[in-house]
């Protein structure tokens, strides 16, 4: 239901221009120009009616998955929705010693905690793999890389001297 001023004719109240704006810019950005309404009887184009195909309502799920394609953001949410369910992926026991550190050029990243860890996953690569290719298929991630934790750092602070650093003195 529209509100328009008392007196003020249809043709004349804002009301009409701005359903046509939106209605125009709702159409060009799906791509397919939509036909102005004639000013002469007030009728839309052919295939304009309000009760036509395609005004049905639909679950905000499927509006957000048309979104999403349209936008090409299909490969960043399954990536995102594959780090989530990481613990349901590669288990509880598995995901209790590890931690996805990101995703890069195609290449899932994952911190172990220990050398142990890293060396069995890496043995067990080629059955995560397929089952994430199968599992998550537009996440677009085509290898997985099982990191070791890497040694000390004796580097502290801003500020380091050039050289080999700290030698074998403990004794």
């Amino acid at each position: 239901m529209t509100v328009r001023p008392r007196g003020t004719p249809v043709g004349e109240s804002g009301v009409e221009f701005t359903s046509d704006a939106y209605l125009r810019a709702k159409s060009v950005w799906r791509g397919v120009p939509q036909r102005r309404r004639s000013r002469r009887n007030g009728s839309e184009a052919p295939g304009g009616s309000p009760f036509g195909f395609g005004r049905d309502p639909k679950a905000l799920s499927d509006v957000l998955v048309n979104v999403a394609s349209d936008m090409g953001w299909s490969v960043e949410l399954e990536q995102a929705r594959l780090i989530g369910e990481w613990p349901e992926f590669a288990g509880d026991a598995t995901a209790e010693h590890t931690t996805v550190v990101g995703i890069s050029h195609g290449v899932l990243q994952v911190q172990c905690d220990s050398t142990t860890w890293a060396t069995e996953l890496r043995r067990l690569r080629g059955e995560l793999l397929t089952r994430l290719l199968r599992d998550y298929p537009d996440s677009e991630i085509r290898d997985l890389r099982f990191l070791a934790p890497g040694a000390p750092s004796w580097r502290h602070g801003m500020r380091s001297v050039p050289g080999r650093g700290p030698r074998d003195t403990y004794g």
